[in-house]
């Protein structure tokens, strides 16, 4: 069951992803400003993040096999409505729709953590996680291989016909899960404010992470520009294997599982949180030749993305520690306010690039992981 979870969190996720590294043939067939590039990837976030506050929260009240079921729907009826429109105002609907119907996969998670034993708990949200992590970054170089072989519609059309197919094999072998919090709708969102307010380990774990899925966001939306730019002239197949060169980053996630398990979540932090300033930092101070400016961006991509998905599934351990009946909320939550941090990072990203460069894109970058790591010196 583990394994069906990872995987179908990583088929679900990767949904939010295909677009980021096929921005330039999707503005210039759909007609978007070069400038407003950004709003691609920043809608879908946004659809994502209000899923997560008025959705996911749902898996505290409803059924939630049934409830994974129906937003798989949604989103595969989105990405086949993303796939044969050829205007910008209705591809950034379906945009956004396709990110509402992605929390799905946040449904998921804390149904695996519901059936995993407590002293394990982390080692499984880590290894779900892991898929999670595999689906975002398998997105990228996926859709541009698909782009390069037939057109950037075709990863759509793909997409909604695994999303559909997904969606009935999750009803088959997924056990139902009636939740017993006996609340209304609105009181149970009414109930999310005072969890936030009531919650400072919620608050903390959700700011590290806005400011780290800030920078990858915006790392992520930016550097296929830089890649296929004037400087590195990468086709979308070399933009590709850049991508799945920082898959390796996902192998972080199980270890800092482990080591949360075992009670040293505050190192796990502070490591993530180094990694994430320390991967913008080598391509601002290192410079050379093309080749050896691409090899850095390699490394940052792999940096980068290791202290995300560690910083990601500690935090995630830290709030499933906390009662099984408010779990989905305050999952919700959590992966609400950090999604916000990377629709700030992806929307900054492109207006950066636009205005000042890749060296624009790399400090704005760096400002991310450095306020988390004056946030975590006061803890």
């Amino acid at each position: 069951m583990v394994w069906l979870f990872a995987t179908a969190t990583g088929l679900i996720v990767a949904n939010l992803y295909y677009a980021q590294t096929l921005i330039g043939p999707i503005s210039r067939a759909t007609g978007l400003d070069p400038g407003a590039a950004g709003l691609i990837v920043t809608l879908t976030q946004i659809g994502y993040c209000l899923g997560l506050m008025f959705i996911v929260p749902l898996g505290d009240l409803l059924e939630n096999r049934r409830l994974i079921f129906i937003a798989l729907l949604t989103t595969s009826a989105a990405l086949l409505a993303a796939s044969f429109t050829r205007s910008a105002s209705l591809f950034l609907l379906a945009s956004f729709s396709i990110g509402l119907g992605s929390v799905a996969a946040q449904i998921v998670v804390p149904f695996a953590a519901h059936m995993s034993r407590p002293e394990t708990r982390g080692q499984t949200v880590g290894k779900v996680m892991s898929g999670l992590l595999m689906g975002i970054m398998l997105a990228r170089p996926v859709a541009s291989l698909v782009a390069d072989a037939l057109s950037w519609h075709a990863i759509f059309v793909i997409s909604a016909l695994g999303t559909a197919a997904l969606a009935f094999l999750l009803r088959a072998r997924l056990p139902q899960r009636h939740p017993g919090s006996g609340m209304h709708y609105f009181a149970l969102l009414g109930s999310m404010w005072h969890l936030l307010k009531t919650t400072p380990i919620l608050r903390r774990r959700a700011a590290y992470q806005a400011c780290m899925f800030g920078a990858f966001s915006l790392f992520w939306t930016c550097v296929s520009l830089e890649l296929t730019g004037p400087r590195f002239q990468l086709s979308q197949t070399g933009v590709a294997i850049f991508a799945l060169v920082g898959v390796a980053g996902a192998i972080a996630s199980p270890i800092a599982g482990r080591r949360a398990d075992q009670g040293k979540s505050r190192s796990n932090t502070a490591i993530a949180l180094t990694l994430g300033a320390l991967a913008f930092a080598m391509p601002l101070l290192v410079h050379g030749n093309r080749l050896l400016e691409l090899g850095v961006l390699v490394l940052t991509s792999i940096v980068l993305d290791m202290g995300v998905s560690a910083n990601l599934v500690t935090g995630q351990r830290a709030i499933f520690a906390l009662p099984a009946e408010i779990r989905s909320r305050l999952n919700g939550l959590y992966m609400a306010l950090f999604f916000m941090g990377g629709a700030l990072g992806s929307s900054l990203g492109g207006w950066m690039f636009a205005a000042h460069g890749w060296t624009g894109v790399l400090w704005a970058g760096l400002a991310f992981p450095l306020t988390a790591l004056c946030l975590f010196a006061t803890e």
